[in-house]
């Protein structure tokens, strides 16, 4: 079976990416301890809550909305949507995101005042941490979450009174933001989710055809995360270089690394 042009090898089910999250615990401005405030332009994000519990809170059309987070829950939220993950107890969460490699590539837009979308450069300085995982790092990463509510809080104030004018605004300064990044992302979407869904096209034009060659192909993998406790925009983050990703460091390659192959006759043995 011919495989898609230029597709990545070996992504996970529907070129998902993943990570682990466990919330911040900053308090902010307004006394409520969490992340930064952000949407994303073209990607879902599903959070499947693992242990703890918080909240998410979301700025859409539909207004806001307080989403509890218990362990077993699930919430998701489409492109366009700003979300808040709120701590309220060792919060931790899986994350599952549309289109891997998006989201590392830029996706992703914090809800900084209007002032600083506005200026490539600034919002750049303000977005971006220093490598590591130390007292510098946390700090900026502080820094860039307080900015986030700076700008998120008169957004939900004016929705909640019915005025979606400023997060309709928000959404156009981020879209203006990200435009120039379009094609890049357009390839990155084309090598992975697209890719995988042509793929499972193909193997379905082969079954009806008769051809099941594509199942002599059937091994498994298996990774390891990267690097553990970064900086995210919501929490302390446990992160995967998996095919198709970009991530914002170098994968320490012995911690894991990218999947690896495993042999037939190791799976035997962990059975």
């Amino acid at each position: 079976m011919r495989e898609p042009k230029g597709a990545v090898p070996h992504p996970l089910p529907g070129a998902v990416g993943l990570s682990h999250l466990t919330a911040y615990d900053w308090a902010a401005a307004d006394g409520v301890r969490g992340g930064s405030p952000h949407l994303h332009l073209v990607c879902t994000e599903a959070y499947v809550v693992t242990g703890g519990r918080g909240a998410v809170q979301t700025l859409s059309p539909d207004g806001h909305r307080d989403i509890p987070l218990v362990p077993g829950s699930v919430a998701w939220f489409a492109p366009g949507t700003v979300h808040r993950m709120v701590q309220g107890g060792d919060l931790r969460v899986t994350v599952l995101m549309q289109n891997s490699g998006l989201p590392e590539a830029g996706d992703a837009v914090f809800t900084f005042p209007p002032e600083v979308l506005a200026d490539p450069e600034r919002y750049a300085a303000a977005a971006t941490l220093p490598p590591g995982t130390g007292p510098e790092t946390e700090a900026a990463a502080r820094r860039r979450r307080d900015l986030a509510v700076e700008g998120y809080l008169p957004l939900r104030e004016a929705l909640v009174a019915g005025d979606d004018g400023p997060y309709r605004d928000f959404q156009r300064a981020a879209a203006r933001l990200v435009r120039d990044r379009v094609p890049a992302w357009r390839e990155l979407w084309r090598a992975g989710a697209l890719a995988t869904a042509e793929r499972t096209g193909a193997q379905l034009d082969a079954l009806e055809a008769g051809d099941p060659a594509h199942l002599g192909e059937a091994t498994a993998y298996e990774t390891a995360p990267t690097r553990l406790g970064g900086f995210g925009m919501c929490g302390r983050r446990d992160e995967y270089a998996l095919p198709g990703t970009t991530p914002p460091y170098h994968a320490d390659r012995s911690s894991g690394g990218s999947p690896r192959h495993v042999p037939r006759e190791v799976l035997r043995e962990e059975r």
